[in-house]
Order: structure tokens, then sequence, then C-alpha cells
């Protein structure tokens, strides 16, 4: 009776421990779709959800020999975005680009990663958006609401970024300050792909 009462405690246990861990990977997942949703200053008013049908690819890409595996290219006009692989392939992403005015070119390295990171929206376009009578807050706290999404790997020293986005709408768009944008679930499998100090290459 007593191996029969700790065999039924055991069950009992494992059971809880299975059910808490689909419950975490349920809350995951549902942040990751949150933050999909549309916006100019990202959910701050809502909390839509929408889907996109722009994958990523693996491809063979002719280029590909001129870099080393693991670096970074950005092609502006294509909207896409190759991270190299070795034998002459690349995983090809969509991308959301610059608007007139914002796009530039040149290279550098990644020089730091986040996830899930806060945004402080510059001087420049709080001020902007002030004269279009949008009131941007001073800084947003990461999460599912935040503009740039679910990762960020950070370009040098300078603003610019590779994110995710919760406007999945503006990937294959230009439309951004000059930031590189991705779809959330593109954007991590990139962050866990590529290591500090990788190069970064982006063309017009």
């Amino acid at each position: 009776m007593f191996h029969r009462f700790i065999s039924i405690g055991l069950a009992a246990f494992v059971g809880l421990a299975v059910t808490a861990t689909i419950a975490d990977a349920h809350h995951r997942n549902r942040d990751l779709k949150r933050s999909q949703c549309k916006g100019i200053i990202g959910c701050l008013f809502s909390s839509k959800a929408k889907s996109s049908s722009v994958t990523r690819q693996t491809v063979a890409w002719r280029d590909a020999k001129r870099y080393q595996p693991g670096t970074i290219v950005v092609q502006t006009r294509q909207r896409a975005l190759y991270y190299v692989l070795s034998g002459d392939k690349a995983i090809r992403y969509p991308i959301g680009v610059g608007r007139q005015g914002f796009t530039w070119s040149g290279n550098d390295r990644i020089s730091r990663k986040k996830e899930w990171p806060g945004w402080t929206p510059p001087d420049e376009m709080i001020q902007r958006e002030a004269r279009k009578g949008r009131i941007m807050p001073s800084f947003i706290p990461g999460g599912p609401n935040n503009p740039l999404g679910a990762r960020a790997l950070y370009i040098g020293s300078s603003l610019s970024r590779i994110h995710g986005t919760n406007d999945p709408t503006t990937i294959g768009r230009a439309m951004s300050s000059g930031c590189i944008r991705m779809m959330n679930e593109h954007v991590v499998d990139l962050y866990n792909r590529v290591s500090i100090g990788a190069k970064v290459h982006v063309y017009q």
C-alpha cells in the first residue's frame, strides 16, 4: 500500500511538471503572437495580432562566396537580409527598410544583442511626430507592445539596429527611420545564429 501511494504521488508530480512546462511554452508563444500587431508607434493602443505570408528561405546565393559564413548582408532594394552560410548558401529573410531620406549603406559589426529591448525614441522623432499631432512616450519598455519587437541586434555605435516589429505589415516596405525590420520569428532565428562582432554590410 505504501509503495502504491508513493507511485501515485510521483505520477501526480510528473503530471503537474509537464502541465507547467506546456503552460510556459504557451505563454512564450502568446507573447510572440501578441507582438505582431499594427500601429505606427507600436501597439500602444492595440493588441490585435496579424499574420503574414512572408517566409525565410535557405537559398543558393552566388554572392555568398564574397563573405565569410556568419556575415549579415542587407540588400535594401531587394528588401532582403542574407545570413551567409558555407557552401555558397545563405538564409534569406524578408525585411522592412528605411523610407526615403532614411536609407543608408556601410560596413560595420554587431556590437550588442538584446532580448525584448526597451526603446527610447530619439528627440528628433518625438518632435517630428508631435508636429503631426502624435504624442510619443519618452520610453517604451521591452515587451510585446514595443516597436523593436522580440530581439534587437545593434550595429556598431550607431542608432541603427536590426530588430523585430509589432507591425508585420511593414515588412517588404520602406517605412522605418533607418533601422532594418524583421518578422519577430525571423529576428529570433537570426539572433540565435549571430555572434557579437559579426560583420554587417548594408547596400542601397
